[in-house]
């Protein structure tokens, strides 16, 4: 961690479960401060005590502030003293962004332009926004919003220098176990003697561990170049086979799981990235980079002056890459704490 040796690091929407993660990685390092920027009051409280119990030698580095990236001044509020900024505050919920979707494009649009253009003002060094594997091709107002957040980052970073502040993205697939995802919904059916219920037992969905999540917005940090966004190549199942090996490890029983249908906005796989991207994507091992476009608005000399190179990766999506078996999701599951410590109180 000598990168963060004395340095300070501000999460937005760092009540979610990626910031209570990146607490959990960051604290007992050298880091000189972590600061925590959303705007419930009540899960930072609850945040403040939560560490104070279980890290009270390092707690007293995590600095608590209450604002909305939607209110530019509260962020710039936030921001003096601020080196490195994980940009993780969004709205995340595809049914509610389709009913709202406006609240989506206030949030995930607006709200990172608001974080960039203060950290550019305030001089922050590095800037990694979160994304997901719905801006790819999107077919939902969530996914449309942050596409379009992907556009404003890389159009962003095309106005300052990146020896100022170098400005990237992550995007990812659904995170194990974070605030909102089914399986804690599944636990809980399961404890309550219910069947569980999932939407399309063919479905694909990209899986990673919020660990690997973190791993992601870090290796952006080191090796990402400004404009770029980052992927991991992350395995897929379907969410049959989740719902199996949830069902295996507590007690459900698989017979009886109910198919209640495809919710609003939801695709049957989803993309990491797309075939456009794919022409020049880096291949750097576990992860690809795809740089951004730094051609301007001149276009008249691609006339004579196009390029013809192409990478001859296609399309990187949940159907197409390594799809994970029930005992292999099963393990899966078991490297996580929140499995372990749910099993713990069978």
């Amino acid at each position: 961690m000598s990168l963060f040796t004395g340095k300070t690091l501000m999460i937005t929407g760092g009540t979610g479960s990626f910031g209570n993660a990146v607490l959990n990685r960051f604290l007992k390092t050298d880091i000189g401060e972590i600061r925590v920027f959303s705007r419930d009051e009540k899960k930072q409280d609850d945040m403040r005590h939560d560490f104070q119990a279980k890290m009270p030698e390092v707690a007293e580095k995590i600095k608590f502030y209450i604002g909305d990236v939607r209110d530019l001044a509260s962020v710039k509020n936030a921001m003096h003293g601020v080196d490195y900024i994980f940009h993780a505050a969004a709205l995340k919920q595809v049914p509610s962004c389709e009913f709202f979707p406006i609240e989506a494009v206030k949030t995930n649009v607006l709200g990172t332009e608001n974080v960039l253009t203060a950290a550019i003002e305030e001089g922050v060094k590095t800037v990694i926004c979160l994304s997901t594997d719905k801006a790819a091709y999107p077919v939902n107002a969530m996914g449309t919003s942050k596409a379009m957040m992907e556009k404003v980052i890389v159009a962003k970073s095309r106005t300052v220098s990146p020896e100022k502040t170098k400005i990237c993205c992550t995007r990812y697939g659904n995170v194990m176990c974070s605030r909102g995802s089914v399986i804690p919904l599944w636990i809980d059916q399961i404890r309550s003697g219910n069947p569980i219920t999932i939407t399309d037992p063919t479905m694909t969905r990209f899986i990673m561990s919020l660990d690997e999540a973190v791993d992601l917005v870090l290796f952006a940090f080191e090796h990402g170049t400004s404009g770029d966004i980052l992927v991991q190549k992350a395995p897929a199942c379907t969410i049959g086979t989740q719902a199996e090996a949830v069902c295996e490890l507590f007690g459900g029983k698989k017979e009886d799981i109910k198919v209640i249908g495809i919710r609003h906005g939801e695709k049957m796989y989803e993309t990491l990235l797309t075939n456009e991207e794919c022409a020049h994507a880096i291949d750097m091992g576990n992860f690809y980079r795809v740089p951004s476009d730094k051609r301007g608005l001149n276009y008249d000399k691609y006339y004579s002056e196009g390029n013809r190179d192409r990478n001859p990766l296609t399309e990187f999506n949940s159907n197409n890459t390594e799809l994970l078996t029930v005992e292999q999701v099963k393990e899966k599951l078991l490297t996580l704490a929140y499995i372990r410590e749910e099993l713990a109180k069978q």
